[in-house]
């Protein structure tokens, strides 16, 4: 890969070291195609499974986050039924949607976005440099989400990936076509959890099975330079590459981070009775959910199924996607 020494910075910011950069070169976007909206035509084929309605603590019961993130302390939370999507919505079905509407994502608009260091697929003419602070992301122009790791990757060499690079807002517009909505942060943990009560993970509470087998795609070695890919991926796995939950849900854990509805709220906010977490006048950050490929216990234990993390809704990068819900 490139030595980033010599790449200039960018005006990309951190949000949480190795989850995923915040864009903020705003002024090049495309500011009418902002509020696009597209609806579906007919049916989709999500293959979802029912979430029954229940009552379950939502929160990190070992005391092991982040405390800015917000997830304490541990409360009861009831979530009525739902249906989810089984996996991350795919790069085949995001090409369907845009083949169907001829939608632009934001990060077409703009031109570039946000590519974990080693696995960028550009010339260096495209490779614009190096986010101030976490240097193991790059700013690519020419990736988007039909070019996930730069304008050398095309999205039909993984159609069973998740797809990546889309914004919160390119999801909401997915899921407009779709006839399908983003979860809240509560559907998402429940549904993450599989029936489960205070455990770490969707399984439970060891990270690797009896047998040392791996039950998601996070990282292995020392990050962000070696990877040593015990897990069999570098980047994103396919969708089902590993054993559901106790819901029939794959890669709630790892693999890529997925948007959910609720605006990001701090501690004091988020835990307060007069919170409203649908308001955007407090944080600028939308809610991710379930860590990525990228995460690691040394640096980013964000995979565990209480961590939470936020993100700009026009952003987008190369770990980052989202899986719909229904009533």
């Amino acid at each position: 890969m490139t030595d980033n020494t010599s790449l200039d910075k960018t005006p990309l910011l951190p949000v949480a070291s190795c989850c995923s950069p915040a864009r903020t070169d705003r002024q090049s976007r495309d500011e009418p195609g902002r509020h696009q909206t597209v609806h579906a035509e007919a049916g989709t084929w999500h293959f979802d499974v029912e979430i029954p309605a229940g009552v379950f603590l939502m929160g990190d019961a070992f005391n092991e986050g982040y405390i800015a993130d917000g997830e304490l302390p541990v409360h009861e939370v009831e979530v009525g039924v739902f249906r989810m999507d089984a996996t991350a919505v795919t790069n085949w079905q995001f090409a369907a949607f845009v083949d169907a509407t001829g939608y632009k994502s934001e990060a077409e608009k703009y031109g570039t976005s946000a590519v974990f260091h080693l696995l960028v697929q550009a010339d260096m003419k495209d490779i614009l440099g190096a986010v101030s602070g976490s240097p193991w992301w790059l700013t690519v122009r020419g990736a988007d989400w039909a070019h996930p790791t730069g304008p050398g990757h095309h999205w039909s060499e993984i159609p069973d990936h998740p797809v990546v690079q889309v914004s919160f807002n390119d999801a909401l517009a997915y899921c407009r076509w779709a006839g399908r909505r983003l979860p809240t942060e509560a559907e998402w943990e429940y549904a993450a959890r599989g029936g489960l009560q205070q455990k770490r993970y969707p399984w439970g509470d060891e990270l690797h099975g009896i047998d040392g087998a791996h039950n998601c795609n996070i990282w292995q070695g020392t990050f962000p330079e070696v990877n040593s890919q015990t897990d069999g991926y570098a980047g994103t796995a396919p969708v089902r590459s590993f054993p559901p939950n106790g819901y029939g849900l794959y890669e709630v854990s790892g693999n890529v981070w997925e948007w959910c509805s609720d605006w990001f709220l701090p501690k004091y906010y988020r835990n307060s009775p007069a919170a409203n977490p649908q308001g955007p006048t407090i944080g600028r950050g939308r809610v991710m959910r379930g860590g990525s490929y990228l995460c690691h216990y040394s640096y980013c234990n964000r995979y565990r199924v209480a961590a939470r993390t936020s993100n700009t809704p026009d952003s987008s990068s190369s770990n980052c996607g989202f899986r719909t819900t229904a009533a």
